[in-house]
């Protein structure tokens, strides 16, 4: 409560002169409201599952053949290089809806650079870029790595169907932590035809290239990837390819 004192010390006044008063304010409800307010907000705050992109780190798991560490089947690798056009000022170039300008340059196995003399080269490198999906179809390099890992997209949208299914049966027996495990099981089974994703980066890529590039890792289903640095063989490929489809 606010109360309001007002100063008497007696004897005469001078004839004009204000009376003084003293304001006094007690704030301890106020500090009772903002508990209570506190409390309140508490209870009826949702709490939110922090979204949080995750990557794959290195295990410290000892390995027998450590010579095959960083070796996989020719048949299943798969490399994306990113690359960001930039101007001669180095800022990133975008198109008319704001968009970043990456290009992604891929190759399947092993990297092929031949000489056909003449200063020109063969390569199997190819470009794509980062597309979404046209409804249900899939363009660009999610095109190219879903069709790398069918099998296991299969199987999870399987998992999927039957998880929903259950989900809102009265006698559901799967939750969202078994569908996460059986998912992951699934993104491990080294028995599916599955690929391996090296990603590089060109030094004029940009940071969202790579977070792009691990956004379709997460999208494709795909567990097996690692970081890279790009090498001689990888510039010299993308030189070639620029050379032989200028504009691209």
């Amino acid at each position: 409560m606010a109360q309001i004192e007002q100063s008497d010390k007696g004897g005469k006044k001078k004839k004009g002169a204000q009376k003084k008063m003293h304001i006094h304010v007690d704030f301890t409800p106020m500090v009772d409201m903002n508990m209570l307010l506190i409390t309140f907000f508490m209870l009826c705050t949702t709490m939110i599952k922090s979204q949080t992109l995750s990557i794959s780190l290195p295990s410290n798991e000892k390995v027998e053949n450590e010579a095959q560490m960083n070796k996989a089947k020719e048949s299943e690798a798969i490399t994306l290089i990113l690359a960001t056009e930039r101007d001669k000022d180095g800022n990133i170039k975008k198109d008319d809806e704001g968009n970043e300008l990456n290009t992604v340059y891929y190759y399947f196995g092993k990297p092929e650079l031949q000489d056909l003399g003449g200063g020109q080269f063969a390569t199997n490198l190819k470009a794509e870029k980062f597309l979404g999906n046209e409804g249900s179809t899939q363009r660009g390099i999610r095109k190219i790595l879903h069709d790398r890992n069918t099998k296991v997209l299969e199987k999870i949208d399987a998992l999927k169907a039957d998880w929903r299914e259950r989900k809102f049966s009265p006698n559901k027996d799967i939750n969202d932590s078994i569908y996460q495990a059986r998912a992951k099981e699934i993104r491990n089974d080294s028995t599916l035809t599955r690929p391996v994703v090296v990603i590089k980066a060109t030094p004029e890529a940009s940071w969202s290239s790579l977070i792009g590039a691990l956004d379709e890792m997460q999208i494709n289903q795909i567990a097996r990837y690692q970081i890279d640095n790009i090498n001689g063989v990888d510039s010299a490929m993308i030189i070639a390819y620029r050379l032989s489809h200028p504009g691209k």
